[in-house]
């Protein structure tokens, strides 16, 4: 596997296409369904979901200072990450969908008017890294594609694009400083880099990974 290219039109692709698979993973789930538990060790589905919602809410946040110099953090505290997902708990199935669509929606409109000009201002992680406002759609596209995934209603690592695997795989395998990476299709060499289930038969386990 060799470092692949990804443009801003690959990334901003990716952000699309994981939205709706995050809003089809949810699409049909009632009460029950919210409630039961994820592929996320500790996590139920609602949890997911606020998690997911918050962090458009958050890119949201970088998607403002990047239009307008105002410096604007994704989170105003290091509780209000932990606290959005807490909130999910406490509300409905409904509730929660029109949190997902309306965070992805607003985001995807802040993004959809940056200028030339804004795309190259730089903003701050909540990791701290400095950026340019370009990040932010891959950035997203990690969210909604892997936690799609997560959501364990039926989408997996083989339903998101090979162009998004490889650079992802690519990303997390820098990350972890690995000098290799063991044989197998594209979708497993992934998730295992995840720290996700997958089908590879002697790779060592990974730690969990966003």
């Amino acid at each position: 596997m060799t470092d692949t290219a990804r443009t801003l039109a690959d990334s901003r692709a990716w952000a699309r296409t994981g939205t709706k698979l995050v809003l089809a993973a949810v699409a049909d789930l009632d009460e029950a369904g919210f409630s039961a538990d994820s592929a996320l060790p500790g996590w139920t589905r609602k949890h997911l979901a606020a998690h997911v919602a918050a962090n458009a809410d958050a890119l949201c946040n970088l998607v403002h200072w990047a239009a307008t110099g105002e410096r604007t953090p994704m989170y105003a505290s290091a509780g209000e990450r932990a606290a959005g997902i807490a909130k999910g708990t406490a509300l409905s199935a409904g509730q929660l969908r029109s949190w997902l669509t309306a965070s992805a929606h607003r985001l995807a409109d802040g993004l959809d008017r940056l200028t030339d000009e804004q795309w190259q201002h730089r903003v701050v992680t909540a990791q701290g890294r400095t950026v340019p406002a370009t990040e932010l759609p891959w950035m997203r596209s990690r969210e909604v594609c892997v936690h799609a995934v997560d959501f364990a209603t039926g989408t997996a690592f083989t339903d998101l694009p090979d162009g998004f695997l490889a650079a992802l795989a690519d990303e997390i395998r820098d990350r972890r400083g690995l000098a290799g990476l063991p044989d197998g299709p594209l979708p497993e060499v992934t998730a295992w880099l995840a720290g996700r289930p997958h089908s590879l038969a002697d790779a060592p386990e990974l730690g969990p990974w966003l």
